[in-house]
């Protein structure tokens, strides 16, 4: 059997597909001058442990994309299940810039100064060592500087179907 090495995939049918994969609920931050700037993602993945690496996907049409990119440091906060409100105003498009954490309780990471979202399940400190393109996305890999866990009693917050939902 021959195999068309280029065959067209319906791109919504694949998300629709993609999102029966459950997956978690992160925020990534970073600041560039005295503007802080946060994205919800899900697409985020442990790379190496020697060295400590994690990457990222982040759209190049997103505001987030060139932010990160020029900051060359940022910040990953896996999120709670109590955190669905901080996940859902982080992911909508066209929130205003300037203050989007303002509602969200969050402090300044140790080493980088890069905002981290307070009761998440676990953060990390990343300086980005490689950029790779990958389609309509960059992905971002940093070498992990520092990390914290919570004793957080709660679940996790998933992504699935196009939803926000717990993992027990």
């Amino acid at each position: 059997m021959t195999v068309d090495p280029t065959p067209e995939v319906d791109s919504d049918e694949y998300r629709q597909m993609m999102g029966r994969l459950v997956t978690g609920v992160s925020v990534v931050t970073t600041r560039v001058g005295e503007v802080d700037h946060a994205m919800t993602v899900n697409a985020l993945m442990s790379v190496s442990l020697e060295p400590v690496l994690m990457a990222v996907s982040i759209e190049r049409e997103a505001r987030f994309h060139d932010a990160v990119v020029a900051a060359g440091v940022w910040g990953m906060s896996i999120l709670p299940d109590t955190a669905r409100g901080a996940a859902a105003w982080l992911a909508t498009r066209g929130r205003p810039l300037h203050g989007q954490l303002a509602r969200i309780p969050h402090h300044d990471g140790p080493l980088t100064g890069m905002p981290l979202i307070d009761g998440a399940l676990g953060t990390a400190e990343c300086r980005t060592v490689n950029t790779v393109p990958a389609g309509d996305h960059t992905l971002l890999i940093g070498h992990v500087l520092s990390v914290a866990i919570s004793e957080h009693p709660g679940s996790a917050l998933v992504y699935y179907r196009g939803d926000f939902g717990v993992q027990r």
